[in-house]
Parts: structure tokens; sequence; C-alpha cells
């Protein structure tokens, strides 16, 4: 049910193929030891484990990180997805290089999975002249055409009708395409989410959209969002098939995806996804959670940590240890302190950026007013 503190709705209703309807019950595949369920057990290679734990532990080291120099001053925003990294990671695993994305805030993420150099990625947070954005956006509102991925608006819901939008174009094109749109919970209140989805239950789009129920709309209880017994429920009014996955199961997330991605990739249709997880930090680093929810039900989800969860069945398996594990964290931290690095020393955006990617050809009164700017000192710690 919607709205409780603690886990122990988590494993009430289990979906183990025979009892409870998909979009009822919860598909797990890690049981709480480390072991595999017997009744969801996917059959998922040794190597997409260990990128998974990889992944996801990057983006936890990454997160932590960016925190501190939010702290710092060194960069004015950023939203963490600690708590969430099974879903992004487990998605993006599941993709072909034409896949498209369009992510909400907590889903950035899967740029890095998909190729886009750490680096490059911290300069878009920084917004300097190394972001591929010049500067223009948002931190924590990454994207790039090189690893497909469209940037999220922060007026929440609008990414769900542009993803069955791309996907509408995809299947009139006859593209082998795909596209993944997600939402939170709170964007299932949005005009937005009705018209995506009866949208895509209707044109039957190759798209797959992913709701991240983490319990709260900033601090909007779900219980106060839905009167639904789940979010996934929802998919029947518009006959799009739907499910409840363990979002904080990598594995099972991966897995769920990955059907969905196929079926969708057959010409099969839509598919509507919940993945059940919770945001142990706070909303962002303007957020302070402690307003809204208490330390206990905090402390009851890290019992289930995505990360955790994943290390214990790679330990269970013998294909993890100590030694292994703190090699592996060392050569994040390393990674990430370079690619901070690296990122920091760019320089602000030139100020004839502003000027670009307006018009093909730039108008006269646009001239102008570039001349103008250029005639003009070049603000402090900028070079032009």
């Amino acid at each position: 049910m919607q709205g409780t503190s603690g886990t122990a709705d988590l494993i009430e209703g289990e979906t183990d193929g025979n009892t409870v309807a998909p979009d009822l019950g919860l598909y797990r595949v890690l049981r709480d030891d480390g072991g595999i369920r017997s009744v969801s057990d996917p059959v998922i290679s040794a190597e997409t484990k260990w990128r998974a734990y990889r992944e996801m532990k990057r983006i936890r080291l990454l997160d932590a990180r960016m925190i501190l120099l939010q702290r710092q001053g060194r960069v004015g925003f950023y939203g963490a997805c600690t708590g969430q990294e099974a879903t992004p990671t487990g998605t993006g695993l599941a993709l072909q290089e034409q896949d498209w994305v369009f992510p909400a805030l907590r889903e950035s993420s899967i740029m890095l999975l998909r190729g886009m150099p750490l680096s490059t990625y911290l300069c878009q947070i920084f917004g300097n002249a190394g972001d591929v954005l010049k500067g223009r956006q948002m931190p924590s509102h990454m994207s790039a055409k090189q690893v497909n991925q469209v940037s999220w608006s922060s007026c929440i819901g609008t990414q769900l009708p542009h993803a069955v939008g791309a996907a509408w174009a995809a299947k009139l094109r006859g593209d082998d395409a795909v596209a993944i749109g997600f939402i939170g919970d709170g964007g299932t209140s949005e005009p937005d989410f009705h018209n995506a989805m009866n949208f895509a239950g209707v044109a039957k789009v190759p798209c797959v959209m992913i709701c991240q129920n983490n319990h709260f709309a900033i601090s909007v209880p779900s219980s106060q969002q839905t009167a639904s017994e789940t979010f996934a429920v929802k998919g029947r009014a518009y006959g799009v098939p739907s499910l409840r996955v363990d979002g904080n199961d990598v594995l099972a997330v991966y897995h769920a995806v990955s059907q969905a991605v196929a079926r969708a990739r057959r010409g099969e249709g839509a598919t509507f996804i919940e993945a059940l997880t919770y945001r142990i930090g706070a909303h962002s680093s303007s957020d302070d959670p402690s307003r809204y929810r208490s330390q206990e039900e905090v402390d009851a989800w890290l019992k289930r940590d995505p990360v955790k969860a994943l290390e214990r069945h790679l330990r269970a398996e013998g294909s993890l240890d100590d030694a292994k594990d703190k090699a592996l964290e060392d050569e994040l931290n390393e990674e990430i302190l370079a690619a901070v690095k690296t990122a920091e020393a760019h320089a602000p955006p030139p100020r004839d950026s502003l000027f670009e990617d307006v018009y093909a050809e730039l108008p006269w009164h646009l001239r102008e007013q570039r001349d103008a700017l250029r005639k003009l000192p070049p603000a402090p710690g900028h070079g032009d």
C-alpha cells in the first residue's frame, strides 16, 4: 500500500507469476540475504552484475562528492539520487545505442553508463565552457545528443509526452528505437502523465514509461498523492500493460525493463513500470527532509539500500570480497577526483556563445547586440 513508512509493505503480495497481478504485486529477484529468488531467476550474466555494481557505486560516490562541493559553494545546486541508483542503472543496462532517454531528476547518470565522459558530465553542473549545453541549463539537468538523452524540465511531467512523441516518430519512420520516459510519483498527478499514457495506449508506441515511486514529491507523501493501491495499476485505465518492480533491486529492474524494451521493439506497444524505491537523501541541496519525515523511516529503508543489496549478492556468489571492493572504491574515487579537477578548470562559456544556436544566420539586431557586448570589458573570471 502507498504512504506507509518502514519496509513491511515491500514484500506484501510479492509477484511470483501466479498469485498476484503484476501491477499490484512486487517483482523481485534478490532475496534479503543476497540469494536469488528461485521463482524469478532471470539468469543475468556475471559481467552485467559487476557492471551494475560498479555503476551504482560510482553514482553513490559521485553524489557524495558533489553535495560536498555544493556545500563549499563550488557549484550552485545539486540533486542526488542516493537510494535510487538501481533504477537508472538497471534501465541503462537494458538499452541499445539507438534508444532515447527522457529522464526526470534522478536518471541523468544513464548518460555515464552509455559513454558520456565523466568530466564533460560534470561541466554541466559547473555550467562552464566544457559544458555541451554551453552553460544554458540548470545544474543537474544534464543532456547530450551524443548519448541520445534529452534534458528534463523542472516543470515536472513534461518529459513523458516527449518520450511518447519520440516513440511515435520512431514508429512512423520504422526506426528500431525505443523511447524511455521517467516520471516521479508526484508527476503522476500532472495532466502530462495522463495525456502520455492515453496516447501511448492508443497509438501502441515503442515506449517504456517508468515511475520512480520514492514515496515523496519533495515533501508530499505518496499517501496524499493518490488513492490507488499502487501507481502501476493506473495503467489499466489506458490499456497499457503495467507492472510493479522493486526499485531497490537492480537485477529486477534490469530484467523488467529488458522485457519491456524487447516488447516495444517487437511492435507490441508501451509498458508502464512502477519502481518502488525510497529517496534516502534530500530532494536536492535546497531541501531539509527532516521537516517532513522521521529518521526511523529513513533507517528502515537503509536496510534495503540498493548498492548493499547487490553487494550482498556478489559476496554470496563469491565474486566480491573486501579487497576487491576496496580496490574498486579507490579506483572510482580517483576517477571522480580527476574528473572534478578537469571540469572545474574550465573557464566560463565565451560571451559570444550567447548568440549561437538562435538563428541559422544571425539577424541584424543580434549582430548589433553582440558587437556592443564585445566592446565591454570581460567580467572577472572571463577571458573574453
